[in-house]
């Protein structure tokens, strides 16, 4: 299943809404962790997920995140 790196960004005051967004979202996400920059004031977040497609990825997200993310495909390389 092909796999997508979902790249959210958002403003300092849009992080309350960005997590609480989540609430009313059924998703696989919830209550997994991510990397995030927040608390060092970049107002990123990240997640790898795997899905059908880049549609399908960004349906794992709740509406108000989804729109401000972008998907990039990823495969797993290794570096020599």
């Amino acid at each position: 299943m092909p796999r997508y790196l979902l790249h959210h960004r958002h403003l300092p005051h849009e992080c309350g809404a960005v997590f609480a967004s989540f609430t009313g979202h059924e998703s696989p996400l919830r209550h997994t962790p991510t990397t995030a920059s927040c608390l060092y004031g970049g107002h990123e977040i990240w997640w790898e997920v795997t899905a059908q497609s880049q549609r399908a990825a960004l349906a794992l997200l709740p509406f108000y995140v989804a729109t401000r993310t972008t998907v990039v495909p990823v495969a797993p390389v290794e570096i020599p």
